[in-house]
């Protein structure tokens, strides 16, 4: 009997070339798959984007779960989504609009319809498309909205029975019907692959691994891999379709390369500090949306030293990461936004000992519970100030998913070396979204060097809150000889570290803590400008938005705009450079997914003008957003 794999490659060669439509080449491409939080849209998403890897495109993602754990089946609250933008060119976002939507019920239709292009595909699964599913998504159960005609108009809508076709296709597989109901989504996954000419040998190889071997079910493999070939057989022979488009691979550098999220770039990071500087990563974390997935990636990762501590709340575990600190390893913990303000008093604690501690913000949509699997930038300020007491801590934010793997090594360092709280700012756009990483070798990753203080000559007198030219004060792990002091939250006296309540005293260690974090600057890179050094307009940005500005400061050189493009990675502190790039451009635009905290602080450190760009809907910036406030300011006319 073939195997599954084998059954896949024979229908492959045996099938008869695909040419009922026509195909048409094209750099780029936006699907997007949505349907009912059971319909196993992430999955489906998760897959093509590996495909499209596999196949050497360039890729970006933006998954959309709902904010309710179990919204009600056939809901709009419900609608979980996926889009993949893919292309055979350098891409920096998942993309503005969309050209294929695979709407799984009537309310991922009404949830994602107007982000598609016009004249774009609409693939709406007529299963579905029933009145007691209409009721559910709030729409007359009398007016079918594929019946609209305007949608007929301005889409190329197909209707699909996906339900339909994919209960035939799984028909003598050994699954029961409700359990071969879930399959449809590797149905509308196979129409997808021939929709974009992709090869579905891969997740025809992962089905049989994950499923056949590995959880030995055999029938759950083979009911999928019918439903995927049935799905890309369809599209092959059904002739709705009126086009296919081709996305060739991209050129990219050689080397080898992996589909990467920010959370998961960002445990691989901490796991490479630990390397790095010879220290057990403990990473303590109550779980929270949408940093959890980090607590899970470094769970099982012991054999590298990783220690994880699923504490009974947020103020457990981050004082559980400052002990590991104090103990002479790398503490960490990891959060989101309302974690963060409860762990608010404790990293002052971290601050105030001055013990290295890293704290891993996800953000999210707040205030409150908030929007827990929506994006935000809404943590700064709280990541800045959100303490009392003059209490500074380091806060840098990464870039880009796979920019999380380099952002928590720096972090780490520098928590380690300057024996400071560092606060590392991703958001659930990075957290959740992916790219492609070109895998870093070991060899190429700088050692960690760590001063831990050894046992002290004859003579010495120890001094726990002395410091060295860069403010730092000496690590002395508990149990080494001649090192015993005092910590704890009450202030210390200069160089003993004794409790002290003397007024000077204060003053001249409020001052010293804040210049240990000042000096980091005197370290820091200077800061780089994408596009001229001076000019009309300068975007300034930090976080998840670097992909929208860079593309939108490309597109406006592209269109003769002297527009340029700094990213912030060092917000607390800023690079000492800053102020002089800011004064060389005549506007300053600071695109931001909260109400204008950056541009706050900007405007009042360096005297500058800056104007905002500020959004918080739960979505990322759209390249088309900011293209149209660069023209705003530059005064460009629209349609120019």
């Amino acid at each position: 009997m073939l195997g599954l794999i084998d059954f896949v490659e024979e229908r492959m060669s045996t099938a008869p070339a695909a040419d009922s439509a026509p195909v048409t080449e094209a750099p780029s491409a936006v699907i997007r798959f949505a349907g009912d939080s059971g319909d196993g849209m992430q999955l489906a998403g998760g897959h093509f984007t590996d495909t499209s890897a596999v196949f050497g495109n360039d890729v970006a993602t933006l998954p959309d779960f709902p904010a309710e754990i179990r919204a009600p089946a056939g809901t709009v609250a419900g609608v979980s989504g996926f889009q993949v933008h893919f292309a055979s060119t350098d891409i920096h976002t998942a993309g503005d609009k969309v050209d294929a939507l695979i709407a799984m019920n009537p309310a991922a239709l009404k949830a994602h319809l107007a982000d598609v292009e016009p004249g774009g595909l609409v693939v709406a699964n007529t299963t579905e498309f029933t009145k007691p599913n209409f009721k559910k998504a709030d729409i007359d159960p009398n007016a079918n909205p594929l019946d609209d005609p305007d949608l007929a108009q301005r889409y190329k809508l197909i209707a699909v029975p996906i339900g339909e076709l994919n209960a035939e296709a799984t028909k003598g597989s050994g699954l029961n019907p409700r359990d071969a109901g879930r399959c449809k989504n590797m149905f509308a996954l196979g129409l997808a692959y021939w929709l974009f000419e992709r090869p579905i040998e891969h997740t025809a190889a992962r089905l049989e691994n994950y499923f056949g071997v590995k959880k030995k079910r055999p029938d759950i493999a083979e009911a999928n891999l019918r439903a995927l070939r049935a799905g890309y057989d369809f599209g092959e022979t059904a002739e709705l379709f009126p086009l296919r488009k081709r996305v060739a691979p991209a050129k990219i550098a050689p080397g080898k390369y992996r589909k990467i999220t920010g959370n998961e770039a960002l445990a691989m990071g901490l796991i490479a500090a630990g390397q790095l500087a010879g220290r057990k990563v403990v990473y303590c974390s109550y779980p929270i949306t949408p940093a959890s997935d980090i607590l899970h990636y470094l769970a099982p990762q012991k054999r590298f030293g990783v220690r994880t501590f699923q504490a009974e709340d947020e103020i457990a575990a981050v004082c559980a990461a400052i002990g590991a600190g104090f103990a002479g390893e790398l503490g960490v913990t990891g959060t989101s936004g309302p974690g963060l303000a409860l762990k608010s008093e404790a990293i002052g604690l971290g601050v105030i000992t001055e013990l290295p501690l890293v704290v891993v913000n996800v953000q999210r949509g707040g205030p409150s519970t908030g929007l827990p699997t929506k994006t935000e930038q809404s943590d700064l300020l709280q990541a800045m100030y959100g303490r009392n007491g003059d209490c500074p801590a380091v806060v840098i934010a990464p870039k880009s998913p796979a920019d999380c793997f380099h952002a928590a090594i720096e972090a780490c360092t520098i928590a380690l070396q300057r024996r400071v709280p560092v606060l590392l700012l991703s958001d659930g756009y990075l957290a959740n979204g992916s790219e492609p990483w070109k895998l870093v070798e070991a060899k190429d990753l700088a050692p960690i060097d760590v001063d831990q203080l050894p046992a002290p000559d004859n003579g010495e007198v120890f001094e726990p809150y002395s410091r060295d030219d860069k403010g730092v004060r000496p690590w002395a792990v508990p149990g080494t000889p001649g090192r015993m002091h005092r910590v704890g939250g009450l202030e210390k006296q200069h160089g003993t570290g004794n409790v002290s309540y003397d007024a000077e005293n204060h003053q001249r260690m409020t001052d010293l803590r804040a210049a240990k974090v000042a000096k980091i600057a005197d370290d820091l890179p200077a800061t780089q400008v994408e596009g001229p050094d001076s000019g009309d307009l300068l975007l300034l940005g930090w976080g998840g938005p670097y992909g929208s500005c860079r593309a939108a400061a490309e597109d406006a050189r592209a269109r003769g705009l002297s527009v340029s493009h700094v990213h912030l990675r060092y917000i607390n502190p800023m690079p000492n450079d800053l102020g002089d790039v800011l004064k060389r451009f005549k506007q300053v635009l600071i695109p931001e997914l909260n109400t204008g905290q950056l541009r706050m602080l900007i405007r009042s450190k360096y005297l500058v003008d800056a104007q905002g760009l500020n959004k918080v809907q739960g979505k990322p910036f759209r390249v088309s957003e900011l293209r149209a406030k660069i023209d705003e300011m530059l005064g460009v006319s629209v349609g120019s």
